[in-house]
């Protein structure tokens, strides 16, 4: 029976105080909106970052030339490191941390020409893992380079969704014919649009792909501009980078602890960044939340003993009729988590509703896809629970201890 007499005593508060009440449960009502709405913000927004930064590639590493600032067996500091495409392959060979890795020679101003539309792009010649380490994810109907495009050095080329739009317009690119300085090439496969927000030469989707080979015969290249490799998922790219710097440092006689001899973008550091910035920043919102829910629990606190004020005679006359002191606890404590539990369950589904609004706005490439996250709805039903078993537990203590006879004299 107690559960049911706490909710007509409940009821009947709300309809003699409807301001005060709907005032306190607001506290309660934005606190919890506040929390699943920041935590889903927090972690849409470092989605969709992390997305864009990957654009460019995941757990990878950019190499370039380098020139060595040490001594090394009496060999002078100064010397110019440039690795090859056998330098690539040795690398392939021996290093146990790399998973994946590439060559990438690169040729700008290169003259691409379709019917009437004409454009000069960069030209890149790359290995076939090239396009999995760099995200470039054909399109329907396509795809990017293969082993065989490799070992029979064809004329075949990926280009970027900026540059097919550029020479084909709304028409299929994949098959049709485009000349390069001259030379016929087929267009094998077409990028799918991707976020890119990082680069060290141009954006992808303007570029064009061929393979190594096919770029080295028709432009004699020995030296590379760089090449790119990439650490197991589970693997370290400090071990990777080491493994390098050895095999190339005994081939080139350089010291492997030289790392001016290579110059090398370490993507995952960047990451790393980004993923501990997002964690404190998404930890900051959801604080501001907590904090506007505690804020409501002390309204909660208040209204109780504002409750307990009005009702001391009427407590004081259930004692004196036998009611223990566990029951007035027990009673003035529903009433609290009442209060809260409502409030609370108010907010969490005007913030479901709001986040569900907001993919129709089109601003995932901002914000990201915000989701009514597990851990932030868990976070906030545990602080509800202790809002309102804080904000009331004083309140019922003081009505339980109440004197029977005291009480009555109050009135």
């Amino acid at each position: 029976m107690v559960p049911m007499q706490v909710l007509k005593q409940f009821f009947n508060d709300i309809r003699r105080q409807r301001l005060r009440s709907a005032l306190t449960m607001f506290g309660i009502f934005w606190g919890t909106c506040s929390i699943i709405l920041l935590f889903a913000f927090g972690t849409g927004i470092k989605e969709a970052q992390l997305k864009s930064q990957k654009g460019m590639g995941e757990n990878i590493a950019i190499v370039w030339p380098g020139i060595t600032s040490k001594e090394y067996k009496g060999y002078p500091r100064g010397r110019r490191i440039i690795p090859t495409e056998d330098d690539v392959r040795l690398i392939k060979q021996r290093a146990q941390s790399v998973y994946r890795i590439s060559p990438e020679f690169s040729k700008w101003n290169v003259t691409m020409k379709y019917g009437r539309n004409e454009t000069i792009r960069n030209v890149v010649g790359v290995w076939p893992e090239f396009g999995d380490m760099r995200n470039l994810i054909p399109d329907y109907g396509s795809r990017f380079l293969n082993m065989y495009d490799l070992k029979e050095k064809r004329r075949v080329m990926f280009i970027g969704n900026r540059l097919k739009d550029d020479l084909f317009g709304e028409k299929d690119a994949v098959g049709k014919i485009v000349l390069l300085n001259g030379v016929p090439f087929t267009v094998i496969g077409v990028m799918k649009e991707k976020q890119q927000d990082s680069s060290y030469n141009g954006r992808d989707e303007r570029k064009a792909f061929i393979p190594a080979s096919t770029f080295n015969t028709m432009y004699s290249r020995r030296y590379l501009n760089d090449f790119v490799m990439q650490c197991y998922p589970d693997g370290s790219m400090e071990q990777a980078k080491k493994e390098v710097y050895q095999i190339l440092g005994a081939k080139y006689r350089f010291d492997p602890n030289d790392t001016e001899a290579l110059s090398i973008w370490d993507t995952t550091r960047g990451f790393a960044f980004l993923r501990a910035f997002f964690n404190a920043f998404q930890a900051f919102l959801v604080g501001i939340g907590v904090a506007t829910l505690i804020t409501g629990g002390i309204g909660v606190s208040n209204i109780m003993n504002v409750v307990l004020e009005e009702r001391t005679k009427e407590i004081g006359i259930k004692m004196a009729l036998g009611a223990r002191k566990s029951t007035i606890l027990m009673q003035f404590i529903l009433e609290t988590l009442l209060i809260t539990g409502v409030g609370g369950l108010l907010g969490y589904l005007f913030a479901s509703g709001i986040i569900a609004i907001i993919p129709m706005f089109g601003l995932e490439d901002y914000i990201g896809t915000p989701t009514v996250n597990v851990w932030g709805s868990i976070l906030a039903i545990i602080l509800l629970g202790i809002v309102g078993l804080v904000a009331g537990i004083f309140p019922a203590r003081r009505a339980a201890n109440l004197q029977p006879v005291q009480a009555l004299k109050l009135f």
